[in-house]
């Protein structure tokens, strides 16, 4: 049966223009008994100018908050893809290949770090103590050490470091917690959490920087520390010892045929994972017409035989608070999405996340709750396909826009949240490949706690 708090799409949509407008009519009624001059606006950098930093990071924040943040500086190793970003944006700003030099001559207040993720350390570090915030795409980093560099630098500075977790703020991942928190289905007990990444959206890790393990720490760091965020999130708890097998057994040397790249490779009329770069204008001004600078292929091949990541991956966690995760990752999925479910004391909570798939879907999300001995509730929520489930506005209004406001549901990621979502995937690579149990109080010097610390 239907849940009395269920939405139609339409429903959905009014009301929600209608919050929208009532706040737009709000922050534009004039203060008739104060004029106030116009604040400053925020003074941002970025490090690392590609897809993600210029599109996510990039032209929407510019886009959505332009009245309150202006890009002073751009920096990346690519002096032509720092060029071609600050023409993609539209910003008058200098760029930089030199990133204290950038911190140094631009002045910004704010950092935002979209480098290839094995870097990262660098960047916070070197940020927070030149004396600037830091904004971080995830994985905070890849492994123990380079987290131990961030943490020291972060307990020295003043400045703030947040955590880019856009996967807590969709309206559907929020409906979970909220329904945790009030302990729905009872104590959770267990949970089964599989995520399932296409043949389109999976190859595309397999084309890029994130095939090598120096560069992404595995997939198990770049995309699962997602998924890993979400369920510290959920559960309330830290995670206490983890135990993995992954293998790599579809793309890179498991195949017959194989070449540098797509766009010259003699075998693209027979593979089926060829990629055709020309036909993105976007990614050909970025990459294709930048390659003379440092050899980068955005279209790299997928059967390379320097891919030293898993494509396939099971994970098992045991939080301090004693609950069990079967977790896996696969990355050559007809359809792309994911299964969850909460097992309770007094019952069962499942959720699918569907993304791209092969049938026809309903225009709604659902989350279905089944009491022991009693009846299935079914709880609809309207579907929202676009930047990232409809996550990523709202964590950008909390960063830029409304920094102040109420976090019923703790969806803002601090230090301690980022650094906990790596450590499950840097002891799940030590597990793969040691065979044995890892103790995360053996990596860091956080230590676990039965409740997660607000």
């Amino acid at each position: 049966m239907s849940s009395e708090n269920s939405l139609t799409r339409r429903e959905f949509v009014v009301s929600t223009a209608k919050a929208a407008a009532g706040a737009v009519l709000l922050n534009q009624m004039p203060d008739i008994s104060v004029s106030k001059p116009a604040a400053p606006k925020r003074r941002l950098a970025m490090v690392g100018t590609g897809h993600r930093g210029t599109g996510m990071w990039g032209t929407s924040v510019l886009k959505d908050y332009g009245d309150l943040v202006e890009f002073v500086g751009l920096c990346d190793i690519n002096p032509g893809r720092a060029e071609t970003a600050k023409k993609m944006l539209g910003a008058s700003c200098p760029t930089f290949t030199d990133f204290e030099e950038m911190i140094a001559k631009a002045k910004p207040e704010t950092v935002i770090v979209t480098t290839v993720d094995g870097t990262h350390h660098t960047f916070i570090a070197k940020a927070l103590e030149m004396g600037c915030d830091v904004i971080t795409e995830k994985p905070m980093t890849t492994d123990e050490k380079k987290l131990k560099v961030i943490l020291d630098a972060a307990r020295k500075s003043q400045n703030k470091l947040i955590m880019a977790h856009n996967y807590r703020y969709p309206p559907t991942a929020a409906k979970i917690k909220e329904m945790l928190m009030q302990e729905r289905v009872g104590r959770i007990t267990s949970v089964d959490f599989h995520w399932y990444l296409d043949v389109y959206h999976g190859a595309d890790y397999f084309r890029r920087w994130h095939r090598l393990r120096e560069s992404s720490g595995t997939l198990l760091n770049h995309k699962a520390s997602h998924h890993f965020d979400l369920l510290n999130w959920w559960i309330d708890s830290d995670p206490e010892e983890v135990h993995a097998f992954g293998a790599l057994e579809f793309y890179g040397k498991n195949h017959e045929f194989r070449h540098t790249h797509c766009r010259p490779c003699p075998f693209k009329d027979k593979c089926q994972f060829f990629f055709d770069l020309t036909k993105d204008k976007r990614l050909m001004q970025l990459y294709a017409d930048n390659e003379k600078y440092d050899g980068y292929t955005r279209d790299g091949c997928v059967w390379k035989e320097d891919i030293d990541i898993f494509d396939k991956m099971a994970v098992q966690i045991r939080y301090a608070n004693k609950v069990q995760v079967s977790y896996s990752l696969t990355t050559y999925s007809p359809y792309e999405g994911f299964r969850i479910a909460f097992n309770g004391t007094k019952g069962r909570m499942d959720f699918w996340m569907h993304e791209r798939q092969p049938w026809q879907m309903e225009d709604f999300d659902e989350i279905h709750v089944t009491d022991n001995f009693g009846k299935a509730e079914f709880i609809k929520l309207p579907r929202i396909e676009e930047n990232h489930y409809g996550g990523d506005p709202l964590m950008k209004d909390k960063i830029f826009r409304n920094p102040a406001a109420p976090d019923t549901y703790q969806q803002a990621a601090n230090v301690r949240d980022g650094a906990m979502s790596v450590l499950i995937g840097v002891a799940a690579r030590k597990s793969i490949d040691s065979g044995k149990t890892i103790r995360i109080a053996d990596l860091t010097d956080i230590v676990p706690q039965a409740k997660k610390p607000s």
